[in-house]
This record gives C-alpha cells, structure tokens and sequence, in this order.
C-alpha cells in the first residue's frame, strides 16, 4: 500500500499541519488519500461518521483529505485525566482507563488493533499519510512501541523526520535522533524536512547541507513559518493562544487544566465582533468581560477544584453580580451545578464536589459514554444548530426546565431564570455560522460575515500552496509510492 509516514524530533513540531498539509496536495493531484495516527494523546477529540471517537488532528486531516472521519482513522486515543493516569480508547471506544507505568504493558496488545485499522483505512484511498507521536527519539519507550517506529518496522513504512527550528537546535534534533535509533530502525528513516522558519531559508543552506552529510538522509526541503496556521483547529492544549480577535464583545475563556474540545473557541476568536482571551492559570477574570466560558474537561471534579484554586469561583461570583453572562460547555456545564457526584470512581477517586451552585442541576457520573453527532434548535432564538456530545454523566434538575436547546422536542442543557447562565452538553456549535451570529446578536453583537468552513478550507489550500512552494511534494510522493 502506498504510504508514508511523518514522525518528529519531538512534541509540537508540526507533525500534525504538515500532514494536513500533504494530504489536501495529493487530493488536489487526483490521488484519493486518507490519513492514519496509530497512537494520539488528546483530550480534544472529535466524534467520527461511524460513532467514535479521534484525535482533533485526524478529523482536520480527514477534511483536508475530503473524506469522512473514521475510527480506524486513529485506533488509539489517550485521554489524560490526571498527570500519570489517562482514559484509553481503542477503535473509537473507551477500553480502560490505566496509569502511565501500566499501559506500558497494555499496549503490547494494542499493535494487533493498529494493524488492522491501518488495513481499513488503506483499503479507503490510494495513499495513506501516517502521523508519528512524540519523537522516535524516545528510545526509553521503544519496546512495545505503537506509535512511531514500531509502528513504521510492522507495517514497513518510509519515514520522513521533521525538525523544528523555531524552537532552537534543530540540526542537534535530526543528528541526534539518527545518532540513538537502532539501525534497523534508521534504515526506514528516508528523509528529513524543516518546519517552522521564520526569515530567509537561505540563511540555513550550510545546515541544511551538513544535515545531509552527517545523516546521509535527503532534505526535502525548508518550510517557512505558516502564519494562517492560527485559523485551523489545535489539538494540543500546549497551542492555546492567551488571546484573539480585537472586537469590542470581550469573552474570557478558562484554561483548566484538563481542558478538552478547546476548538469549540475558533469560530468566537475568528468573528470581528469579538475579542476572546483565554485566562491562563495565576491570572484573574477581567472585571470587563462580558462572557465568561467554562469549558470542557476530560476531570470535572478535578478541574472544579483546580478552578476554585485559581481564585476563579471568586472571580464568577462577582462577574455574576456585575450582570455578565456564563456559558458552561460540556464539563463545564456540570460545574454549573449543585453538586458531581462520581460514585463509582469513573474520572478519578470515588466522591462527591460542591458545584459553582448557578445553575439549580445536580450531575452524576456514569459509565456509560455519550458519543453522537448531534441536531438541535436553540431554544432562545429558534436557530437551528449541529454539534456533538462526548460526555459521561446524566445533569438533571429544576433548571432542566428552561432548556438551552431541544434535540427531537426533548430539552437539552440548562438555562437560569434571567437567562443569563447558560449550560449544554453540546460541543462544536459554534462553527454553525448562523446559530453563531445568532447567538451572538442575542447577547447585542453585530456579527460579522464570516464562514468558519469556508475559513478552514481556505486555510488547508492556503498550506497545500505553501508546502507545494517549499517543499520536494513531488519528491515526498514519491518516495510514498503514489
């Protein structure tokens, strides 16, 4: 089967844009392609056509691939609900949740499942671009490995190492990553390119050529810095921007720590009308915010008293009394409430939190997920509007009675008696652009003129045009054997 695979010199390097990137170049050459990430670690994840659940990142390069989002697209998805432990979807499902010493034995039967997705997703298109996770580098995790070399040795695919150079070292990145493979492994390695660079590339040409002598691997080129970048959805919390948009509606958006379907925010942070920033941990919510936003997280009762930590239940209180508006997304939505109760120990240890109390619903965990794409009409403007859910837990309560949409006549989320707190399970919404602007003419802002799908495609053409003027795609193809 044709392929290739991406890995990195490490987390963050671009892996993800430039198969993104790569893909909309070979569909734009009449190549039917798809994409595959044997392993990802994200709590930013999209509910797929056939009822699962990848990374953001498969789903953005499913569309630049004009194809539906699969499961078998990325049949391993880590979703970290604490700092050393992380749920493990496979094939689109929750398998377990496990700590990080522990599923260096699970994994050792995860290959199989890997295996047999990359056949699924082969048998869709002419060509498969393969993502890496992390760096090959990695060596310390090389047994048993799924997502990068292991990966690439069982299913015989090239590679091409991306280094990034914004970051600093980058020749020290590509040698050095040569310099700790084992040879069998380096022997696939077939390539390097350079992503990220801002200035004139010639400046690199001494570089670039002493890569090529000390590795013996062909440069594919030097990709320059892509500013539009910042207009196609992120997956790693890492990306989240302190702020965007310089509109006069100001929305203030919680970075908690276990945030999750954080591109929720892009089509707000895209529109004229508003100015969206995202309040980092130490920092206090501006007194002149007209909406705040709590949004999703993959640890609600952990996040709740991360939130109260920062000082930012203080800081909703008086925004509340000042007459500002509250919208709670998913996780978000739960904290709104009374009280989370996980009995079962289902997100973390087995309890029960006192909620912010806004809204008058209490919410408790259960082990069932809720994944589906969603229709519903919003309940204050009638407008209607798409999403997802990707949640556990039932929210149930007076405030129930007020809904925040309905989905087939049945309410949906929770809204408070002066309208001003909002909850909803529904993620993705905004990208709808008329319930956008009419939610946001509801709250009295003129909204602008702005298509988020259409931005995002033009985004994706806009890369294509950029890697097709920088780099061998040509060459990159080829070496696929497309």
């Amino acid at each position: 089967m044709p392929a290739l695979m991406i890995q990195g010199t490490g987390s963050n390097v671009g892996k993800s844009l430039l198969v993104a990137g790569l893909l909309r170049a070979a569909r734009r050459r009449g190549l039917s392609v798809a994409p595959f990430k044997p392993q990802n670690m994200s709590n930013n994840a999209a509910v797929t056509a056939d009822g699962g659940e990848i990374g953001r990142a498969q789903a953005l390069q499913a569309l630049a691939a004009g194809i539906p989002a699969s499961v078998h697209m990325n049949p391993v998805l880590l979703k970290p609900e604490t700092d050393t432990g992380a749920q493990v979807v496979v094939q689109g499902r929750c398998l377990t949740s496990t700590r990080a010493g522990d599923y260096a034995v699970l994994k050792q039967g995860l290959m199989a499942a890997v295996l047999d997705s990359f056949a699924a997703v082969s048998r869709l298109a002419d060509l498969v671009i393969v993502e890496g996770a992390g760096s090959p580098a990695e060596v310390n995790l090389r047994a048993n490995d799924i997502a990068n070399m292991g990966f690439a040795r069982a299913a015989n695919v090239p590679v091409v190492l991306a280094g990034d150079i914004d970051r600093g070292g980058v020749i020290a990145q590509i040698v050095g990553t040569q310099a700790v493979l084992e040879a069998d492994d380096a022997a696939l390695v077939r390539g390097f390119l350079i992503n990220k660079f801002r200035g004139d590339p010639a400046l690199f040409d001494d570089g670039y050529r002493l890569i090529e002598a000390r590795t013996g691997w062909r440069g594919f080129g030097v990709l320059p810095f892509f500013p539009d970048a910042a207009r196609l959805p992120a997956e790693d919390a890492l990306d989240l921007t302190p702020s965007g948009g310089a509109g006069g509606f100001r929305v203030a958006c919680l970075a908690l720590s276990r945030i999750a379907n954080f591109d929720d925010l892009d089509p707000l942070k895209l529109e004229p009308g508003v100015s969206l920033r995202m309040i980092l941990p130490g920092q206090a919510i501006p007194g002149d915010c007209d909406l705040v936003i709590i949004p999703g997280t993959k640890s609600t009762r952990g996040d709740l008293d991360f939130l109260r930590r920062q000082g930012w239940d203080v800081d909703i209180a008086a925004h509340v009394r000042r007459g500002g508006r509250l919208l709670g997304i998913c996780g978000g939505y739960q904290m709104l409430g009374r009280t989370v109760a996980d009995l079962g120990g289902i997100e973390g240890p087995a309890g029960e939190t006192a909620g912010l109390g806004l809204l008058d619903v209490a919410t408790a965990m259960t082990g069932d997920k809720r994944l589906t794409r969603t229709r519903a009409v919003h309940a204050a403007t009638g407008t209607a509007l798409e999403g997802y859910e990707i949640h556990i837990g039932r929210t149930e309560g007076p405030d129930r009675s007020r809904p925040f949409a309905h989905i087939d006549g049945t309410p949906e989320g929770a809204v408070s008696a002066d309208g001003r707190i909002m909850g909803s399970y529904l993620h993705g919404i905004f990208a709808g652009d008329e319930f956008r602007r009419a939610f946001l003419a509801g709250l009295g802002v003129t909204p602008g003129v702005l298509s988020h799908g259409a931005s995002v495609e033009a985004a994706l053409d806009g890369l294509a045009d950029h890697m097709e003027r920088h780099l061998d795609v040509a060459g990159l193809l080829a070496l696929a054997g497309a």
